[in-house]
């Protein structure tokens, strides 16, 4: 026997060979064990295992609901259509489909054929979004192997530009991204329903798995908003702002009785059904987004708050001369309107005596009485982005501050919030809060907050009223067959520089009818460029016009039937 067949003699090289041998023997037998215990013991296993790789969950759109006005008019609705998808490997194996598949989906053969090359190792691509059932069967007319359709919503909206603003818009996948679509998105989109099926390698559906969750629809918001009255609204703003070539402007429309809003428009606009041509910074809600200095039509809220005090009364006089000074600062009037009352005050537009007034009450009172109006404070609207205003803390203000905010400047409020105001006015001195949306949906809101007195709100329509006179500012205002109470602004702009006497913003508030108000509107037009700047005629006769044909639309009585002719025209210039 030789040395190397001697198991006392191994060498190194035999010894290594058998620990592979052995180690490859016990890799085996795992193997086996493992195979074994798989096909008898552990069946659920390999079907799992086959399962995962072939059954799919094919998710199930929710019908997104539909927004509607208080009349259930639609202002946005979602329709059926269809996705086409493919399976890129699959598409690739037949060229000689990719020429027609790219002329019916609109794109150009070599574009698609780029599309599928960089995408082949997928097994799902979009091709194109939100078809047309028509156009969808003519796709699927082609025959191209690895071509599917998905049912998808698609969002319309019918009012297109005249309420964008505020309906908002939502994306190609259903998901709000402005206004209430944005507000309300988990209320209007529902939850999404699921099936299993089993798919072939080329991504097609052979079977069911029994299994099934029905999608659950979004449900449906109402608004507060009135159509009739948002296309009226939208009309006249956006005619004003070109026919008086401004940078922009606003309507807002509320029943003070109810707190709720009949129409909220701005221009420009948008047009939410073609998305090409929109510009993000007309999308923004200006009503609740932009803030503004009041100007003038400040003044009815701080003579409220002085009446409702015991300050002063109705025949309370103030000795104005035209101007005075202030710590160096001059307060003045276009006119020397000599001594005034209040009536005389708000029918002028009087600087001097509004900061006269302010300034017996003081920078707290004054400050607290803004408070008591809703400044500095949203409205309750619930719209996203609203914004609070600018009211700073009164320890703050020395007596310029004091003066000029008693004839608005200095501060800043929204649009909603100074509409809000007003309606505290004019449903006899209750502060509530804003709503947009009826029913189901809608915010909870808290009662309605005493900001004056009834009897005070009462004497300030009747103040009010002198403003639609001859003698006041706001003649253009007048409504046939109506009263009307009231209040202009016209607000120097703030520039680089400070104030700027070339920019203006022309405002008017006001109600009808008087005695009893069921509307009051807003209209801001800012920066007019051609022709008048100021309030009383600039927004005044817009408001005329939006109240003319509201209030027969609201089938509101007359109040006034001996006045059935049309607003005077008039150049009375504005506060």
């Amino acid at each position: 026997m030789s040395r190397d067949d001697d198991p006392e003699h191994f060498t190194p090289s035999r010894w290594r060979a058998w620990f592979v041998l052995g180690v490859f023997a016990v890799f085996g037998v795992a193997l086996v064990w493992r195979a074994v215990y798989l096909q008898v013991f552990d069946v659920q296993f390999l079907t799992h295992q086959g399962d995962i790789r072939q059954v799919r969950t094919v998710k199930i759109p929710a019908h997104r609901g539909a927004i509607v006005d208080r009349n259930g008019r639609p202002l946005a609705l979602s329709a059926p259509t269809e996705s086409v998808w493919a399976v890129p490997s699959a598409v690739l194996k037949a060229p000689e489909k990719i020429g027609p598949l790219a002329a019916q989906l609109g794109l150009s053969a070599s574009e698609l054929r780029r599309d599928l090359e960089r995408h082949k190792g997928r097994q799902f691509l979009y091709l194109k979004r939100q078809l047309s059932p028509y156009d969808a069967h003519q796709v699927m007319a082609i025959d191209a192997p690895g071509i599917f359709l998905q049912r998808e919503y698609k969002r319309y909206y019918p009012a297109g530009e005249a309420a964008a603003q505020l309906v908002g818009l939502s994306n190609i996948d259903g998901k709000g991204q402005s206004g209430l679509e944005l507000a309300r998105n988990d209320f209007l989109s529902g939850s999404p329903g699921k099936r299993k099926v089993i798919k072939d390698g080329l991504g097609r559906v052979v079977d069911d798995v029994n299994e099934f969750k029905a999608p659950q629809p979004g449900h449906d918001l109402k608004l507060t908003i009135d159509l009739r009255l948002q296309y009226l609204a939208y009309r006249n703003i956006k005619e004003a702002v070109i026919s008086h070539q401004a940078k922009d402007g606003v309507v807002v429309m509320l029943d003070p009785n109810t707190g709720q809003l009949l129409a909220v428009a701005s221009y420009p606009s948008f047009n939410p059904n073609d998305r090409s041509t929109i510009d993000p910074g007309d999308m923004r809600m200006r009503a609740a987004t932009d803030v503004m200095e009041p100007g003038s039509t400040a003044k009815a809220i701080v003579l409220s708050g002085a009446l409702d005090s015991g300050l002063y009364d109705t025949s309370s006089i103030i000795h104005t001369h035209g101007w005075f000074m202030v710590n160096g600062f001059t307060v003045q009037d276009e006119l020397n309107y000599g001594d005034e009352n209040f009536a005389k005050i708000l029918q002028k537009s009087s600087n001097v005596g509004a900061a006269h007034v302010g300034l017996k009450m003081g920078p707290k009172n004054v400050w607290q009485n803004f408070r008591d109006f809703g400044f500095g404070e949203t409205t309750g609207s619930g719209f996203p982005g609203e914004r609070f205003g600018v009211l700073r803390d009164y320890y703050t203000w020395g007596e310029i501050e004091t003066a000029t905010a008693s004839y608005g400047y200095g501060f800043a409020v929204t649009p909603l919030q100074l509409t809000r105001a007003y309606g505290a006015i004019a449903d006899r001195g209750k502060l509530r809060s804003l709503r947009l949306i009826l029913g189901q949906g809608a915010n909870m809101h808290p009662p309605p907050q005493q900001a004056i007195k009834p009897s005070t709100a009462a004497t300030m329509r009747q103040l009010l009223r002198g403003v639609i006179s001859p003698e006041g500012t706001a003649e253009r205002a007048k409504v046939p067959g109506y009263t009307v109470a009231g209040k202009t602004g016209t607000v120097r702009k703030m520039g680089d520089d400070g104030y700027n006497h070339e920019r203006h913003r022309a405002l008017f508030v006001g109600m009808a009818p008087a005695d009893n108000p069921q509307l009051v509107t807003l209209v801001v037009v800012d920066s007019p460029t051609k022709g008048s700047y100021y309030g009383g005629t600039v927004a005044a006769p817009v408001f005329s016009d939006i109240m003319s044909s509201a209030l027969r639309i609201l089938h509101v009585p007359p109040d006034n039937p001996g006045v059935l002719t049309a607003a005077a025209e008039s150049s009375t210039v504005g506060g």
